[in-house]
C-alpha cells in the first residue's frame, strides 16, 4: 500500500525565519492558544452569571499562562526528563519542545485557585468556565506536533498512514496528534460547549472541569494505544504495561468523577455580584 510521505506534505517547524530569529509554529501555537482561548472565554462570560468580570478575565491569562508554561516543563522534567535535572539549563530551553499536558494543567489549576483567593472568587467556578477554553490550546498545541514530525503513532498499514522522517525504519505509522487533535481539542471541545451552551452544567460547580477531566482522560488513554512511547520511557512502558501518559489520567478520571458526582449538591442559582461589571 502506498503510504504518505511527511517530507511531501511541505511541513517545517519553523514558520518564519527573521534572521537569527525563528519563529516556530509550537510557538505559535502556544499563543494563539492562549488569545482563541482567552476570546471565548470573554462570551462565556458575558452570560448570566459569570463568576468574573472582564478586568479579571484580563488578569486570568496573565496567571494562567505563567501556571502552563511553569507546570507544563517541570512536569516534563520530572514524568518524562529527569535527567535534565543533571543539565538545569537544559530545563530553561523551551523552545527545543518538552512540555507535559498533566504537569500545565497542575499549574494551571495551582494559578487559578490563587487568582480566585486574590479577587475573593468562586475558585471551582473559574475552572469550569476555563476547561471550556482549554480543548482549543490542545487542538492548536497537536497541531504543532504534527508539523514538528513529533509524537508520531505506532506503525500502521492504513491509507492514512504517514512515514515521519525521525521515526528512521521507514514504516508508516498513525497520525496519533491528529487523533489527539480531533478527540482531544475538536470533540471535547463540542462536548463542552454544549453542556455550557444548552443546560445548566455551568450552574453545578464543578461539573463542567470534571466533564473535562474524564473527557480529555478517555481521550489521551485511547490514543495511547496507538502512540509510540517516549523513546526514554520505552522500558517504563513495557515493564508497566501502560504509557507514562495514560498512568497520569487515573487521578484525571478520580479526580473528574468526584466533582461530577458532586456537581449537584453544589447546584444554585448566582447572582451575578454587584461587583461584577458588565463585559
Amino acid at each position: 500500500m502506498h503510504h504518505v510521505q511527511f517530507a511531501d506534505l511541505g511541513l517545517h517547524p519553523i514558520a518564519l525565519s527573521l534572521g537569527p530569529l525563528d519563529l516556530r509554529w509550537y510557538s505559535l501555537a502556544y499563543i494563539a492558544g492562549i488569545i482563541v482561548g482567552w476570546r471565548y472565554l470573554l462570551r462565556l462570560l458575558a452570560q448570566p452569571a459569570a463568576p468574573m468580570n472582564r478586568a479579571q478575565a484580563d488578569d486570568l491569562v496573565f496567571y494562567s499562562t505563567l501556571g502552563v508554561i511553569l507546570g507544563g516543563r517541570l512536569g516534563y522534567v520530572i514524568f518524562y526528563g529527569p535527567e535534565m535535572i543533571l543539565h538545569p539549563l537544559q530545563i530553561f530551553k523551551l523552545w527545543d519542545g518538552g512540555m507535559s499536558f498533566h504537569g500545565g494543567a497542575a499549574g494551571v489549576s495551582l494559578a487559578l485557585i490563587l487568582f480566585a483567593r486574590r479577587h475573593g472568587l468562586d475558585w471551582l467556578r473559574v475552572h469550569d468556565y476555563v476547561a471550556c477554553t482549554v480543548p482549543l490550546g490542545l487542538f492548536f498545541g497537536r497541531l504543532a506536533n504534527f508539523v514538528n514530525g513529533e509524537l508520531w503513532g505506532k506503525p500502521a498499514d492504513l491509507p492514512w498512514a504517514i512515514v515521519f522522517p525521525g521515526s528512521h525504519d521507514g514504516l508508516a505509522r498513525h497520525p496519533s496528534q491528529l487523533y489527539e487533535a480531533g478527540l482531544e481539542g475538536v470533540a471535547l471541545f463540542a462536548v463542552l460547549a454544549f453542556l455550557f451552551w444548552f443546560t445548566n452544567a455551568r450552574r453545578k460547580p464543578g461539573m463542567l472541569v470534571g466533564v473535562f477531566l474524564i473527557g480529555y482522560g478517555l481521550a489521551r488513554f485511547a490514543v495511547e494505544f496507538f502512540r509510540e512511547p517516549d523513546a526514554q520511557l520505552v522500558a517504563f512502558a513495557v515493564r508497566t504495561g501502560l504509557h507514562m501518559g495514560q498512568w497520569l489520567t487515573l487521578p484525571m478520571f478520580i479526580g473528574g468523577i468526584y466533582l461530577i458526582v458532586t456537581a449537584r449538591r453544589r447546584e444554585r442559582r448566582p447572582e451575578t455580584p454587584a461587583a461584577i461589571a458588565p463585559l
